[in-house]
């Protein structure tokens, strides 16, 4: 230490004073303009403080500072939020995979399959697994948009899209074959996110009658499934739905989505860095969804749609057709023609495709049956009948005289026969289709008060007409009951007797669909019951067997029995005498009305043909529309009574 004290000439410190000896400490060791404190001359304290007392304290209190700040976000990471980020460390290693569930199939009423759940492969991404940035993103992106024809930036905008649902598998291209899919998974095996995941797909074949199990107009009944969209995903989310399912379109299997869905099972795994599946810890099995019986038969079906696609020329390619039990409301096959194949749906149709259906002007995607509106023509005039007795309006007996028409006014309201059909009563009207009858029973004449304008609206509601039949398909329409209310608010006119004469034999603003036509049909054959026609009959749980039993039974009687037999014995005239005498030659009775709507001044009229058979036991109710067809008699009684013809054979004899 004595070196430390030598001055610059060789003094040791010895020889130093106090005085010079603070000096001397404060020019070599001290900072510049810092004091430092006294140094005792004799003894060993050389230096005092280098930092000020205050500068120690503030030190000292940021390092505690720190130090507590350390220790409050541990605490919140591992006590507060623990969980949670356990959770997100536990998602890089331990996830649940949904399993997806078997979709239920759907049968006819004799158990033959009608859809099918074939293996499907699809390209999917995890945007958890994909790198968020750098060359190997670009390179994940690129290559998943070679694969699937999409562009680079359609690629990066579904994985922003759905940046919230990260660890949800996102379906990028479809119904992969088996040869192709393993191509890719090959391919993709370095590429984080990138999976190859198996699954199932419906198909649906199509129309060839030298295949027994298929028939092209089951599309109309049957719909497709497609990928849910984001309002439904937003809607059925809590349900279980995820980004990449399907779900039901149209038709039954929209209607029955729910049943035939199923219940997604879990799987409990170890993933690698990759994301892709190394181990499972647990599973839970999926749910299979439930099969679902029709009241189709399907080669009544295909019988039908051979007929009408027979019966359609290049005049008329446009017919629809349908046929019911009257007792219970069960259709038995259910025709709109043309038809399209819903196989283009399931596989994703293309653009180029569906611009061809959507266009086509004889709307082949459009149900003619439940979602097709005519003027109902001469059919109607059963029910006309029936009101009429009902009301007191006419009996049994009563006749009136045709005489080609009538007149109101300068108005000529004709009969089809010029110089009339000479005296008419009930069922020589149903029968002949003698328009004055109608007039007179509708709006009356002279001084033969008819039923007017309420009290018809009143008897069309009451056997189904202006409302929807409730039939388990989606986009059914209800029609038209026009009245004076409704012309006032939509044609901005007053109601005149003209228009209750149109009204009377189906003419004018009413509307109607086919299936109402085969309803009210069969309520005149059963004795006035309106049933609700359906085409699910059962759902079968796969897994316990369970039996859910599906539609409605028909109403009590809306009309009495005398009323309702009365119109019924017209229809049977009608076979026997009139204008369905076509039907004559079936080895059964049967009973039906003939129509011909006019609806256009340039254009040809809409050919109506309804009958049930037999005629005592009721079993099946036929009605035929082929759209601007001409004449019911002429073109739609043909169609129907070649169907009864094979009806009648295979359920009459067995």
């Amino acid at each position: 230490m004595a070196d430390l004290w030598r001055n610059i000439n060789g003094t040791s410190d010895a020889n130093l004073t106090g005085k010079y000896r603070h000096k001397w400490v404060e020019e070599n060791f001290l900072p510049p303009n810092k004091g430092a404190e006294t140094i005792s001359t004799g003894t060993r304290n050389f230096l005092g403080r280098a930092l000020p007392e205050r500068r120690l304290k503030i030190f000292a209190g940021i390092m505690i500072l720190g130090f507590l700040i350390v220790i409050a976000k541990t605490s919140y990471w591992q006590i507060f939020n623990g969980e949670k980020y356990l959770a997100l460390s536990e998602n890089n290693r331990i996830r649940i995979k949904p399993i997806p569930a078997e979709r239920g199939v759907i049968v006819d009423k004799f158990g033959k399959q009608l859809v099918q759940n074939v293996p499907n492969f699809s390209l999917n991404i995890v945007p958890q697994d994909v790198p968020r940035e750098g060359i190997k993103r670009r390179e994940v992106v690129e290559s998943v948009a070679t694969t699937t024809g999409l562009s680079y930036e359609e690629i990066e905008a579904l994985l922003y899209k759905y940046r919230f649902h990260r660890l949800e598998s996102i379906t990028v291209k479809d119904n992969l074959d088996y040869s192709a899919a393993l191509k890719q998974y090959i391919k993709n095996a370095e590429l984080p996110g990138v999976n190859i995941e198996s699954g199932t797909r419906r198909n649906y074949e199509f129309t060839n009658f030298d295949n027994p199990n298929k028939a092209l107009s089951l599309s109309h009944i049957l719909g497709y499934l497609g990928k849910i969209n984001d309002a439904e995903l937003e809607k059925l989310g809590a349900n279980g739905y995820l980004i990449s399912d399907n779900i039901g379109r149209t038709g039954l299997e929209k209607i029955y989505e729910k049943e035939l869905r199923g219940i997604y099972g879990k799987k409990k795994i170890e993933v690698d860095a990759y994301g892709r599946e190394q181990n499972i810890v647990a599973q839970e099995a999926p749910v299979p969804g439930k099969n679902l019986y029709l009241s189709i038969d399907l080669e009544a079906q295909q019988q039908l749609e051979k007929f009408i696609s027979a019966g359609a020329t290049k005049e008329h390619p446009r017919l629809a057709a349908v046929a019911l039990n009257p007792q219970t409301g069960a259709i038995l096959a259910m025709v709109s023609w043309p038809a399209y194949d819903n196989n283009k749906f399931a596989g994703g149709i293309s653009r180029d495709d569906y611009a061809t259906l959507s266009t086509d002007p004889d709307q082949p995607l459009f149900n003619r049956v439940i979602a097709g509106s005519y003027p109902s023509g001469s059919t109607i005039k059963p029910v006309m009948v029936a009101a009429a007795l009902e009301e007191g309006v006419i009996t049994k007996n009563t006749t009136i005289m045709s005489v080609g028409g009538i007149y109101v006014g300068d108005r000529f309201f004709r009969d089809w026969r010029v110089g009339g059909h000479g005296a008419t009563n009930a069922q020589k009207a149903i029968a002949q289709s003698i328009n004055s009858f109608f007039y007179y029973i509708g709006g009356g004449y002279r001084d033969f008060e008819g039923l007017g304008v309420e009290r018809i609206a009143k008897y069309l509601k009451k056997f189904g007409l202006g409302a929807i039949t409730g039939i388990d398909l989606t986009g059914e329409a209800p029609g038209l009951v026009p009245d004076p209310t409704w012309k006032q608010a939509n044609k901005k006119e007053q109601w005149y007797i003209g228009d209750t004469y149109n009204l009377s034999i189906g003419q004018g603003d009413l509307l109607v669909t086919p299936l109402q036509v085969a309803v009210w049909t069969a309520a005149i054959a059963n004795g006035g019951r309106v049933v609700h026609p359906h085409l699910g009959e059962k759902l079968v749980d796969p897994a316990t067997n369970t039996i859910t039993t599906l539609g409605k039974e028909p109403t009590d009687p809306v009309i009495s029995a005398p009323s309702v037999n009365l119109a019924k014995q017209g229809m049977g005239e009608c076979v026997k005498t009139g204008s369905c005498h076509l039907l004559s030659y079936l080895p059964f009775t049967a009973g039906g009305k003939t129509g011909t709507a006019q609806w256009s001044a340039t254009k040809n009229t809409h050919a109506w043909f309804t009958a049930f058979a037999p005629y005592e036991n009721p079993q099946v109710v036929i009605t035929v529309l082929m759209e601007e067809g001409g004449e019911g008699g002429v073109v739609s009684i043909p169609i129907a009574r070649e169907f009864l013809a094979w009806w009648g054979k295979k359920y009459l004899t067995q």
